[in-house]
């Protein structure tokens, strides 16, 4: 059986867009032996845990910045005492996932090939110019070029690589959607909720949203899924505009749940200011919603305005309040595009993404080796 070595920052429990991705398509190769070095971030976290078809070993124990630092020698450290050298390839979740890998190839001689899968939602510029990270720039640099594939989840991420040196063929395999677990009739229910599965940072916009409540009907009420460093400041704001009493902060929801969250809802929203692809909003998508998002980042791969979701502009609350107020005046035309969408998800079911996977980048990879 072939082996994969798996380099991700987090992992189960702590939930984001990376890490669905990387357990919905490991489950669906379970002919390939998966191991994934991954951050300790705290005592409840287990040193050595099986979470679905991989094999997960943590190293750490906090989540500081420091900590997040020191990953990346004891990461490279870990790959070497499980003899990284008879794995058939690696596997780079994100950017900064190649400074451990450019360690054990420098310093060690390890010739294993890798992956390098770009699913970043910051700017360019903050994944790459800050000064912090410019003092790891040669192992960034190492890590883009040597790499045997590189993978990004939209057109846009797909140019990173180019300009940060990658000379080989990319291949954009977007993130997706269990389509069984997601499709569903909505819910009915009163009033209008608007809903979103955030994390609460500021490339997320949500504050753009709360400033448009004021704008829109009594009746319009906000569901927030997530949590994140910028929640003190949006409840903050959310009393300060009047709108804390429709505000509901929900915190972590497990994604299990998200579903039935999604089919209690009327209009998915998160008016990002980046964004590397966005999968709630494919997973809203399928779950039969209409979608209101901005056209940054790699959402215009499969957002277009009037047909599949609806385009707003980037920090303009006035925006947000127009567009819902003509999704809800206008109920059959924003039903039609709702279903045009959800027909698009079917295209990013996440079966169909593995075995892209599989037969675009790992089977190349071994004849790498």
């Amino acid at each position: 059986m072939r082996k994969i070595l798996i380099f991700s920052l987090a992992y189960y429990p702590h939930v984001g867009g990376a890490e669905v991705a990387v357990k919905e398509l490991t489950d669906r190769m379970l002919d390939i032996e998966f191991h994934m070095v991954t951050m300790r971030f705290s005592a409840a976290d287990s040193r050595e845990e099986k979470i679905g078809n991989v094999l997960v070993h943590r190293v750490g124990n906090g989540a500081s910045y420091i900590s997040k630092i020191l990953f990346i020698p004891r990461a490279a450290f870990l790959a070497l005492k499980l003899d990284v050298q008879n794995f058939d390839g690696m596997w780079a979740m994100m950017s900064y996932m190649t400074f451990p890998i450019a360690l054990v190839r420098i310093f060690c001689r390890v010739n294993v090939p890798y992956v390098l899968t770009l699913q970043e939602g910051d700017p360019f510029e903050t994944v790459f110019n800050r000064w912090y990270i410019k003092l790891f720039s040669p192992l960034l640099s190492y890590g883009f070029k040597h790499a045997s594939v590189v993978t990004a989840i939209s057109n846009f991420l797909a140019l990173w690589a180019q300009n940060a040196g990658f000379v080989g063929s990319i291949h954009v395999i977007p993130n997706g959607v269990d389509i069984q677990k997601f499709s569903g009739e909505l819910k009915p229910h009163e009033g209008t909720v608007l809903i979103t599965a955030s994390r609460l940072v500021h490339k997320n916009a949500i504050d753009d949203v709360l400033r448009a409540l004021p704008l829109l009907p009594q009746n319009v009420v906000f569901k927030i899924l997530g949590t994140g460093p910028e929640e003190a400041t949006l409840k903050t704001l959310a009393k300060k505009e009047g709108v804390e009493s429709r505000v509901e902060f929900l915190g972590h929801v497990d994604h299990a749940q998200l579903p039935g969250m999604l089919h209690a809802a009327d209009i998915f929203i998160r008016p990002s200011r980046s964004e590397g692809m966005g999968n709630a909003f494919i997973e809203a998508m399928a779950a039969g919603l209409p979608i209101i998002a901005t056209a940054v980042g790699g959402i215009p791969d499969f957002l277009q305005d009037g047909e599949t979701g609806f385009v707003i502009d980037v920090d303009s609350p006035q925006n947000i309040a127009a567009v819902v107020k003509s999704a809800l005046q206008n109920p059959e035309e924003t039903k039609r595009i709702a279903h045009a969408g959800q027909e698009l998800s079917k295209s990013y079911e996440w079966g169909i993404l593995a075995e892209r996977m599989r037969k675009e980048v790992f089977e190349p990879l071994w004849q790498k080796k």
